[in-house]
C-alpha cells in the first residue's frame, strides 16, 4: 500500500484498503473556520447530539474575516465562540492567540505524523508534510464528525511525483508546486493522492514541504503527502501535542501514474491570471506593472517566508506606485519577526505589517483589489474576483519574487533588486 492506504486503512481498522474502497474512518482532528464553522454548528444542532464526540479533537479558528472586518463577520466569530464555550473545545483560538489554521496547527504540534485530519477548508491538505493524511471536506461533513468523530471516504488512487537535481538560487517549494501544476494542469490530480518524493524533497526543510502539500488541491489532489523522515521528526519532537506513527509506501505500492522533475531547471516561478496551472518563469514577466504585493497567508506567511521577502527589500523602499502588505501566519511567527528585526525592515522598506489573518487571500479584508489593479502575492489562488473586484488580477509567486516586485512596481526576480 501507498503511505495514504495505510493512513486510511489504519484509521478504518482495516488490514488493507484499495483506491475506490469506500470506507468509514476515525478522524484525529476536525477543523473548521470563521466562514466554515457556522454552517456546521448549524447542521450540528439538526443532529440531534447534545454534544461534540470529543471537546480535544475539534479545532475551531477564526482567521478567514478576523479580527472582525465587519458586522456579519463579527456575528460569525461570536457563534464559533459561543459554541466553543458551549462545549468547553480545547482548541478555539481567539484573536490575539489565533494564526492562519493551516500555519498554526502544525506550529502548536496539533497535528502529527500519522493523523487523518478533515477540515471545512480546502488547504487543510497542508498537513500532509507532517506525513498525515489531511483533506478538506463540506462543513455538513464536519458536522457530522463533530458529532460522532468518523467521516466517510472514498480511497484516492495515487500519483507519485519524484523531485531531483539542486534546487536554483531563490527557488523553493512555492516554485516546485507551481511548476508541477503547471505541468498537470489544475485538474491533474482530480481525486488523487499527490505523493512527492525523492532526492529534492528529502533536503526540503518543513516550511517548503508545507507550502507544497498546501496547494495539492490546486491540481485537484485529494491530499498531498510526504513521507516522514528525519526532517520531519525534527520538526515534531519537542512540539507534538500526542503521539505520532511514521508511515511509508511499499515499495511494490502501486500507483496511477508518475512525474518526474529534474530541479535544475525550474527557475522562480509565476502563476499569471487567472489560474495556477497558468505559470510562467518570473523572468519573463517584467512587463507586467503590480499595485499591490501580498506575502503572507497558509501557503507562504511562515518566518522562513518573512526572512526571504526581508533578504531582498532590506535598505530598500517599496515603488511608490505600490502598496505591499506583510501578514505573519501567526501570532508566533509575528513575535519572531519583531525579535529579528524583519518588523522593523518592513515598516523602513514602507510596506504594512498586519497581525495575522487570511485577510486578502481570499478577497476577506486587509487588501482587496479595485478594478483593473493588479497583485503579487505569496497566496495559493488567483481565480477571477479572488482578491477582491473581478477585473483585478492576481500573480501567484515565492516570497523572493514578491519582495523583487514590490521594489520594482512590476514583476521582477531577486537578482533585479540585489
Amino acid at each position: 500500500m501507498t503511505i495514504t492506504e495505510k493512513i486510511l486503512a489504519a484509521h478504518c481498522g482495516k488490514e488493507e484498503v484499495s483506491p475506490g474502497d469506500l470506507i468509514k474512518a476515525k478522524v484525529d482532528l476536525v477543523l473548521a473556520n470563521d466562514i466554515t464553522a457556522p454552517i456546521s454548528i448549524t447542521e450540528f444542532k439538526k443532529t440531534g447530539a447534545e454534544k461534540v464526540f470529543d471537546k480535544d479533537r475539534i479545532a475551531l479558528i477564526p482567521d478567514h474575516f478576523a479580527p472582525q472586518k465587519d458586522i456579519k463577520a463579527a456575528e460569525q466569530c461570536k457563534m464559533i465562540r459561543n459554541f466553543s464555550r458551549e462545549n468547553d473545545l480545547s482548541l478555539y483560538f481567539e484573536v490575539g492567540r489565533m494564526g492562519v489554521e493551516h500555519a498554526l496547527l502544525p506550529e502548536q504540534g496539533i497535528v502529527v505524523p500519522g493523523d487523518l485530519v478533515i477540515g471545512a477548508d480546502s488547504h487543510t491538505c497542508t498537513y500532509g508534510a507532517l506525513g498525515a493524511f489531511a483533506t478538506g471536506v463540506g462543513s455538513t461533513d464536519v458536522a457530522a464528525a463533530m458529532a460522532t468523530g468518523e467521516c466517510w471516504f472514498k480511497v484516492p488512487e495515487s500519483m507519485k511525483f519524484i523531485y531531483h537535481g539542486k534546487l536554483n538560487r531563490w527557488v523553493g517549494g512555492k516554485d516546485l508546486i507551481l511548476h508541477t501544476i503547471g505541468d498537470i494542469g489544475v485538474d491533474g490530480a482530480l481525486y488523487r493522492a499527490m505523493e512527492f518524493e525523492g532526492e529534492t524533497i528529502k533536503s526540503l526543510q518543513m516550511y517548503a514541504r508545507l507550502t507544497m502539500c498546501n496547494m495539492a488541491i490546486e491540481a485537484g489532489g485529494k491530499n498531498g503527502i510526504i513521507v516522514p523522515d528525519g526532517i520531519t521528526e525534527g520538526y515534531v519532537k519537542g512540539r507534538a501535542k500526542r503521539e505520532y506513527k511514521f508511515y511509508s509506501s511499499d515499495k511494490d505500492a502501486k500507483y496511477v501514474e508518475g512525474r518526474d522533475y529534474d530541479c535544475s531547471k525550474i527557475p522562480p516561478t509565476v502563476a499569471c491570471p487567472s489560474l495556477p496551472s497558468n505559470t510562467k518563469p518570473a523572468a519573463e514577466l517584467s512587463n507586467v506593472t503590480v499595485d499591490q504585493v501580498v506575502i503572507g497567508s497558509c501557503t507562504n506567511g511562515r518566518i522562513e517566508d518573512m526572512r526571504e521577502a526581508a533578504a531582498i527589500i532590506k535598505g530598500k523602499k517599496v515603488s511608490p506606485n505600490t502598496r505591499m502588505i506583510v501578514i505573519p501566519a501567526t501570532q508566533q511567527i509575528y513575535l519572531q519577526a519583531v525579535k529579528e528585526g524583519l518588523a522593523e525592515i518592513f515598516v523602513n522598506a514602507e510596506a504594512v505589517f498586519s497581525t495575522p489573518t487570511c485577510g486578502p487571500c481570499l478577497g476577506g479584508h486587509m487588501g482587496i483589489l479595485a478594478k483593473g489593479e493588479k497583485a503579487i502575492a505569496t497566496t495559493n489562488r488567483n481565480f477571477v474576483g479572488r482578491m477582491g473586484h473581478p477585473e483585478s488580477e492576481v500573480y501567484l509567486s515565492n516570497p523572493a519574487v514578491a519582495a523583487a516586485s514590490a521594489i520594482k512596481g512590476r514583476i521582477a526576480v531577486p537578482e533585479e533588486v540585489l
